[in-house]
């Protein structure tokens, strides 16, 4: 409740502005920025010279180490190579900024949605919208609809499965803290425990030597690791998107960031314009129509 005292004490002078500052201190509110400007404010313009970057002249964007295919290249998110990559040069010339102007930032993907300040002006990890996640940080509008999948190797019994019901008695896993998980444990509702892991090498790790029976993951991933990692596995098939609502990768920034709406306004644009649709089609060109698991 820092801020809630916070205003409390700027209250004290001004007794009509108690009862005021005391109802907006006792929500959750953002830090104000060093510039004076709320975090979050209307008035905040879009032009790169007026943005309440972390670093005055620079964006910051965030993402997992490492960084994954095809959504990165060459585990190198600077060469502006890979969906995600591009997806987020993108972003930044929308905002006025060059490619020398963006500095790269290495964080873990469950902490770039974790609740706390954040050191990164966007993050960029695959992150899906949710409305439990939205309680901690603030996201863009999607740059991405995406589906879930699941791989398992070549002659399982896994990889033969053609329904939900035939996915339930056999050993899943996925990484934790991703809608994969949630998607095993909610759609699949398996009779064993899903096993969760750190990372996506650890999940597929897990799949080549046996550990699990078949992992979910999202499906341009999956068409990569199947192509290029785990060859000797396939693509069993993808799920339906849940409640009507197609499932969405957005940029995540601070909760009451002074820039979501620029973000936003910037993701919309290349939606727009045809950019990102562009861009998908050069990087996720394999990630076409899997089977469907009703």
């Amino acid at each position: 409740m820092h801020l809630a005292q916070h205003a409390l004490r700027r209250a004290a002078s001004a007794g009509t502005v108690a009862l005021l500052a005391l109802a907006v201190g006792c929500a959750p509110q953002p830090e104000e920025k060093a510039s004076g400007k709320p975090s979050g404010s209307t008035a905040e313009t879009c032009a790169k010279g007026s943005l309440s970057t972390q670093t005055s002249g620079k964006l910051t964007i965030a993402t997992d180490e490492p960084a994954y295919e095809p959504w990165f290249k060459d585990d190198k998110p600077a060469n502006g190579k890979g969906f995600e990559s591009a997806v987020a040069y993108s972003v930044a010339r929308q905002l006025g900024y060059a490619e020398g102007d963006v500095v790269w930032q290495s964080i873990p993907f469950n902490k770039a949605f974790a609740p706390g300040a954040k050191t990164f002006d966007f993050d960029i990890n695959q992150v899906s919208i949710s409305a439990e996640r939205k309680k901690a940080v603030d996201f863009s509008s999607g740059y991405y609809d995406v589906r879930q999948a699941v791989i398992a190797l070549k002659g399982s019994k896994a990889a033969k499965a053609k329904s939900l019901a035939d996915l339930k008695g056999l050993k899943l896993g996925a990484q934790v803290g991703t809608t994969s998980l949630n998607y095993i444990d909610d759609v699949v509702k398996p009779a064993r425990q899903p096993a969760a892991y750190a990372k996506n090498d650890q999940a597929k790790s897990a799949l080549k030597n046996g550990q699990v029976d078949a992992i979910v993951t999202d499906l341009p991933t999956a068409f990569y690791i199947t192509a290029a990692e785990v060859t000797d596995a396939r693509i069993v098939g993808q799920f339906e998107n849940q409640g009507g609502t197609p499932e969405q990768f957005g940029l995540v920034l601070d909760k009451g960031s002074a820039l979501t709406s620029c973000v936003t306004k910037a993701v919309d644009a290349l939606r727009a314009d045809g950019t990102l649709a562009k861009i998908e089609k050069e990087w996720l060109s394999e990630a076409v129509d899997a089977p469907v698991l009703k």
